[in-house]
Order: structure tokens, then sequence, then C-alpha cells
């Protein structure tokens, strides 16, 4: 019986052991307590069991990546699929050793009879190797290894459950055999982490200094600017690429870190989210501060921005993300392999891997994780956030 036939069979049992009880209550004609409190856990199992299937199914993709980054080509192309990370194993009966060691086929048989070379599991490890133009890491046998002419067709071969980093390390350094230049993930993920930090403080300060104009300062027109800034949200972005694209152009600023930074550092979300949120701190601690003699820009960062940190982490982690996963103008205002950002230089991992999806699972997976964890990290600040922003 499959892992999806026993959980249906669960809650088959616990759905009609429920349903079973109300009836049973409905038809002694029992109208008080206890038969409401039947109905009521029936409604209550109904609702968390939804709730529950919609998780698993919004979950599914994400655990679908992880387990086939561990799988080899060939698992991960198998049908049915195989829901656990695992790996074809091939055996080869070694007469000298006794025993069957598990060996790697360094080649493909082409036609039926040709013997393959293949060499044992553990000589296999990441070394440089000169191809002749250049230098890359790439996995190879160890040369002192013992080499096996074999019929794969005759090698004992098994699917086994094992997590095997392997695909991880292919990933990582595949881009350096790249015609497109030799830059491997690190430099993508350098990239991304430092444009979208620098982005990010200089929006959360520029957003903090209008978010306060607009909350507690009174000035002449202030709901009509207000409301011209959130009718900016209605131009599409896609308008606004070609004469940002010229004006980098002019500026001298294409294919540099400036081109990444410089065009991100407003933003009217975040004006938004900060001024619904900075209404909420009482007007009495401005008062205060007058009789203590602070200004406007103290007041700001001093007493304002502590009160107002569930905010700054939320809009933070919007704007991180937003930048950690920007496509379309990091494509266009770069050129150069060493200025690809982590989404570029995954979408010309996706062009060049071609159909190793085990690879492109493990490319996806690095690029997701350290978001993910950020997010379980800020995400008790996150939730307040949300919750408090427009409250009074």
């Amino acid at each position: 019986m499959s892992g999806i036939q026993i959980v249906g069979l669960l809650f088959l049992l616990i759905n009609g052991g429920l349903f079973f009880g109300w009836l049973v209550q409905r038809m002694s004609g029992d109208r008080g307590g206890a038969s409401l409190r039947m109905t009521r856990l029936l409604g209550m199992a109904l609702v968390y069991e939804a709730l529950l299937i919609g998780a698993v199914f919004m979950f599914l993709p994400f655990y679908w990546m992880i387990v086939t980054s561990f799988k080899d080509s060939e698992t991960a192309l198998t049908f049915p699929p195989v829901w656990t990370p695992s790996r074809n194993q091939y055996l080869y009966e070694d007469s000298e050793a006794g025993r069957d060691i598990s060996v790697r086929l360094l080649g493909i048989q082409r036609s039926e009879g040709e013997l393959v070379t293949a060499v044992p599991e553990s000589a296999m490890d990441f070394r440089r190797v000169d191809t002749g133009e250049f230098s890359v890491t790439r996995e190879t046998p160890d040369e002192n290894a013992p080499r096996y002419q074999v019929d794969p067709t005759q090698l004992s071969q098994d699917i086994v459950m094992r997590i095997d980093g392997r695909n991880f390390m292919k990933a990582w350094y595949a881009p350096e055999a790249a015609t497109r230049g030799s830059v491997n993930f690190g430099r993508y993920f350098w990239v991304s982490f430092f444009t979208g930090i620098l982005s990010t403080a200089g929006t959360l300060l520029t957003s903090a200094l209008a978010a306060f104009a607009f909350a507690k300062m009174s000035f002449p027109g202030k709901g009509l600017f207000f409301y011209i800034v959130l009718l900016t949200m209605m131009v599409p972005g896609q308008v606004l690429l070609i004469p940002n694209f010229l004006t980098l152009g002019t500026l001298g600023w294409l294919d540099t870190y400036l081109a990444l930074i410089v065009p991100f550092l407003a933003s009217v979300f975040t004006i938004f989210l900060m001024r619904q949120f900075f209404m909420t701190i009482p007007d009495d601690l401005w008062d205060a501060a007058q009789i203590d003699g602070t200004g406007r820009f103290r007041f700001l960062w001093q007493i304002v921005a502590p009160l107002s940190k569930p905010v700054f982490i939320t809009a933070g982690i919007f704007l991180f993300l937003g930048n950690w996963n920007a496509l379309l103008w990091p494509l266009i205002v770069t050129s150069s392999p060493e200025m690809r950002t982590l989404m570029v230089g995954l979408q010309t991992f996706n062009e060049e891997a071609g159909s190793e999806f085990e690879l492109l699972m493990a490319a996806s997976t690095m690029a997701v994780l350290p978001v993910v964890i950020l997010f379980f990290l800020l995400q008790r600040f996150f939730i307040q956030g949300i919750a408090r922003t427009g409250l009074k």
C-alpha cells in the first residue's frame, strides 16, 4: 500500500468515525450539549483537513524540487516518479576483492554489446582539470583508481535512497565550462547579496523620510501629493524600461553596480506601508520630544524608527525579495558574466543545462534557500508589521 493510499485511509477513518458519532447523537434524539459538541468537532475536523490538503499542495512543488536535486539523471526522469532522494546504483562483481562494488560509468553504451569504462564510486571527486583552453572544476575519477571494461546491461542495477550533494557541486561549478563566461554561482550570489542589501537599505532610508513627512508633518497639498505618489503605482514597470535604460546609458552606468542599485532606491509601496504604520504612533511623543528640544530628523531616527522595527523588517523582506528575484531589469542592463545576478545566472544555466533536471533543481534550491532562511528568522517581525499596519 502506497503512502498516498495510507493517508487517504486515515482521513476516511477519522471522518467516518466523527460522522458516525454525530449521526448516532442525532438519531438518539439528543439535542443537548453532546450533540452540539460533536457537530462542532466534525466541522473543525473538516476545516483543518481542508487547510492541511491545501498546505500539502502548496508545499509539494518545493518538496519535489529538493528531492529531485538529490537524484541522478535517470532517477529524475523515472515514471512513475520516485518521491524520495534516490539514485541509480550500478554494482560490479570484483573477483579480486571478492565482493560487489558500486561503480560509475564514464561513458554511454551506443550499441549492443559495447563495453564502457567504469570506475569505483569512491574514486570520483571534484578536481581542477585543464581542458586545454581553460581550467575548470569537474567531477573526475582518481588517476590511480582501477578501470573496468563492462557491459552496462550485465551490471546489477538498483534504485537506492541516498542523500548526496553531488548535484549541488556540479551545478555550482558547471558555469565554469560554459561558453558564455567562466563565472560560477559564487559570483552570482555575491552580486545579488551586495546589490540587494545596498538597494534595500537605500530604499528604507528614502521611504522612511517620505513616509514620516506624509504621516507626521503638515504642509500645503500633502494629501494631493500623497495621492499622486500612490497613482504612480498604476504605471506598469515595463513602460519605464526604455527611458531608464537610455538614462543609465547616458550616465555611463550600464553593466555596473549602479545600474542594479540606483533605480530601486525608491518604492511607493514601501512609502505607503511605512506611512500607515507611522500614523499609529501617538502625536504626544512628538509633543514631548519638542519640549526636550528634539528636531524632526532626530525624532524620526531615535523615537519613531525604534518603535517601527516590525514595519522596517517587513518592508526590508519585501524589498530584498524583489531585488533577489529580479530578472528582467538585470538581464537588460548587464552584459558581462561578472555582473550577472543570481536569477540571470540561473536563467543562463537553464539554457546550458538543457534536460539535466537534477542540476536545474539543485541550482534552484540554492537560489531559494537563502530567502527561506531569511523569512523564518524574521517571520515574527514580518507578522507584527503586517498585523499592525493601518491600525490606530
